[in-house]
């Protein structure tokens, strides 16, 4: 059981669940790959968090988008092409019977190496695709009580170190955030940028809000969120002021509310930075405060609007 954003509660459905391995689909306990794979020796890959929502999938073409810009980067062809992936990962949610309340975890690798080594060149044979679908629906109480973080001194690099807009397998540095942030206590962890603004969180982006305005990094220091994004252009659409900048912890601790955002739990209500309580708890309980709570209405409307569903024979959505 993990915590945080990402609490959820176990499913005994997950046990019998079929896997998609390179387009063959295996129980759960048959679904291996090999210890040459590039993912696996090396952390070299691309991967994507999907939301099964209302028979379909969520922001599917944003996170397509980022998956096919993210393998261009790496210099490192799929194998297939957007419709093909697309029709893999219905596949693999129709052998399921998974239509509502589900994750999908779609990872691709550079493939099986000829020995453990990082030049793509001893690369033999095509990529490795695997897509794993999980009934799993965020932790309400969580979404109630909201998360707390804590500042850890693991920075996010610059785009000429390791460029953090790139989603690879190689997430060492959200690692070693997140155990220092649970070694102190808290749910996740708060990220700085090298000259000390906040960037964005170990798994999950963050926002302020101030006097009625919205405020998140500038975006240079971190994951080109798909669902950060969808909230910022929520904002816009609905006259609420946003603003992408800089700024310190001195602006987080006076903050009037806080939240952070992901593809698994939406928006989710952040209650202390580094033991500093964030506004105050809601009339009717809780600790979403009034502006994150009509943000997250908005973007659950949202979503549900723009699921792509699987297209029949005729080429229509079924």
């Amino acid at each position: 059981m993990t915590t945080g954003t990402h609490d959820y509660f176990d499913d005994p459905r997950n046990a019998d669940i079929l896997i998609s391995v390179n387009g063959e689909l295996v129980p759960r306990q048959q679904a291996v790959v090999s210890v040459f794979d590039s993912g696996f020796i090396l952390g070299d890959g691309v991967w994507e968090g999907l939301r099964v929502v209302d028979g379909g999938i969520a922001f599917l073409d944003a996170h397509l988008d980022r998956l096919f810009d993210g393998a261009k980067y790496l210099d490192m062809d799929i194998g297939l092409d957007r419709t093909e992936l697309t029709a893999r990962i219905f596949e693999c949610l129709a052998a399921n019977g998974m239509v509502e309340g589900a994750h999908i975890r779609l990872m691709v690798t550079r493939g099986v190496k000829k020995t453990p080594y990082q030049d793509p060149r001893v690369t033999i044979g095509g990529p490795t695709i695997v897509i794993i679908p999980e009934y799993k629906t965020a932790n309400p109480q969580v979404i109630e009580n909201g998360i707390t973080l804590f500042t850890v001194h693991v920075r996010r690099t610059a785009p000429d170190m390791q460029d953090q807009k790139l989603n690879s397998h190689s997430k060492i540095n959200c690692i070693q955030a997140c155990i220092q942030a649970t070694k102190a206590g808290a749910d996740e962890a708060l990220m700085l940028d090298p000259q000390g603004c906040v960037a964005t969180c170990n798994s999950t982006h963050f926002f302020i809000i101030r006097n009625g305005e919205v405020w998140t990094s500038d975006g240079t220091y971190c994951l080109g969120g798909i669902t950060r994004s969808n909230v910022i252009a929520l904002c816009r659409a609905n006259g609420i002021p946003v603003h992408e900048k800089r700024f310190s912890l001195f602006d987080v601790y006076g903050a009037d509310e806080a939240f952070v955002t992901g593809t698994f739990a939406g928006l989710t209500p952040v209650r202390s930075v580094d033991g500093r309580e964030i506004g105050a708890p809601a009339p009717g309980g809780g600790h979403s405060g009034p502006l994150t709570a009509k943000l997250s209405a908005l973007y659950k409307d949202f979503a549900k609007s723009t699921v792509t569903r699987p297209q029949g024979k005729d080429g229509r959505a079924q």
